[in-house]
Order: structure tokens, then sequence, then C-alpha cells
């Protein structure tokens, strides 16, 4: 027996239940988006918990509407961009937790997340804000269920990931391919891509693109490239049959 470490976790767990509570006042919201996101690994139903506790979604949606103002013009600062990202990382555990992910969709919760992809400020703080938002989407598709994919569709998901794909950071361009690659990969998101003409040609032309200028990018790129090859093949394929 070994009552001590169940004694920490107990202590642990408390200290969870506080941390959320205090995600309720804004005086002390702060320190508990830290310390939540900190634990966000360690403790396995943390999204239920977020979720289910009163007003802890509403929280978190309310210090990413806060920072609305601050995309346009864009004068984020490294201090809220931290702050949000956060929130966003506890957003990205709710999204990725089978108990609560078809609630978190049926809320449409990723679309208060879509004005961050839309900016395109190469600063750091930006560049954090749209990595970690990418994040939250990548979870919901990481889970290659349908109506994930379902959903996304109905959203600009799409032509925000393409842009992303040309003109973001590394790790940005990482995710978006990514994310673009489990879409077309489920047949619903590419009898979507392949619906219409002009759908098909912009994305094959973005992804097209993307190869022309293989041969000036480093070898860390190397992963993404495999990742878009996949999708543009698949694309072309697709449209080829079906043209």
């Amino acid at each position: 027996m070994h009552p001590v470490p169940t004694a920490l976790a107990q202590v642990d767990r408390e200290k969870i239940y506080q941390w959320i509570n205090e995600l309720s006042s804004p005086e002390t919201r702060e320190n508990a988006l830290l310390e939540l996101s900190k634990k966000r690994e360690s403790v396995p139903d943390l999204a239920p918990m977020l979720w289910h506790s009163f007003g802890t979604i509403a929280a978190l949606l309310q210090e990413i509407v806060n920072i609305y103002p601050s995309i346009n013009p864009p004068t984020l600062t490294a201090h809220q961009s931290n702050r949000v990202c956060n929130a966003l990382a506890l957003l990205q555990c709710v999204a990725s937790h089978p108990e609560t992910r078809s609630a978190f969709l049926a809320a449409h919760i990723p679309l208060f997340l879509y004005p961050f992809l839309h900016t395109v400020s190469k600063t750091r703080p930006f560049e954090y804000l749209r990595l970690t938002s990418l994040g939250v989407i990548g979870a919901l598709v990481k889970t290659d269920e349908q109506e994930v994919i379902n959903f996304l569709l109905t959203t600009e998901i799409i032509p925000l990931c393409l842009r992303i794909m040309e003109s973001g950071s590394e790790l940005s361009k990482t995710v978006a391919t990514f994310i673009l690659q489990k879409i077309l990969l489920d047949d619903t998101g590419l009898a979507y891509i392949c619906q219409t003409y002009e759908r098909f040609s912009h994305v094959a032309m973005i992804l097209v693109r993307l190869f022309g200028f293989k041969v000036f990018i480093s070898k860390k790129e190397k992963n993404m490239l495999e990742q878009s090859a996949s999708s543009a093949s698949t694309l072309l394929l697709s449209g080829w049959s079906t043209g």
C-alpha cells in the first residue's frame, strides 16, 4: 500500500476543482488558466469536468472574444496571446475527449477560433495564436470521426488551411496540412472538394503550387510535403476519375 501518492492525488484533484471554480472570476482566471493548461495531459477526465462545471465554457469563450479587438488592427501582445492560448489549450482538451466532443461541435465552438485563423500578422504572438487555434481543429480531425468532417465541411476551414499552407509558419503549415489531409482522406470530404470544378481547381492549384517551390524548402518541411503529396495525389486522381 502507498497511501502518500493517493493523498497527493487527492490534493491535486482538489486543486483542479479549485482552479475550475476560479475560472468564473476575472480576478483569479488568469492563474487558473495557466495551472489547468499545465495539468490537461495528466488529468484524464479534465474535459468532462470543464464542460459540466457551471460557467466554465462561457469563461473560456469570453477569453477568446476579449481578444477580437486586438486582431484588427493587429495589436496583440505576447501576454494577451499567452493567456488566450491557455484558454485554447483547455478547449483542445474538450475537443479531443470522446465524452465532450459531440457537444463541443453541437455548440459550434470551433467557429469562435476562425477569426484567429484569418489573421496574417507575422509577429510571434499571432503565430502562436494561429498555431494553437489550429491545434484545436487538429485534435478534432485526429479522431477520424464522421461528425467532425461533416461539421468542418459546413465551415470555411478548407480555404483557411490552404492560405496558411501557403504563407504560414513551418509549424502552422504542418498542422494545416494535416487537417486538410484528414478531410481529403475522408470520402465525404473528398466528394465535397470534387463537387464543383471551381472548388476542385482551387484546392488542386494551391497544392500543385506548393510542389512548385519544393526545391527551395528545408529538410524540416519534408514531412509536411509528404502529407501534401498524399493529399494532392488523392485529390487529383479523384478529380480525373470523375471528370
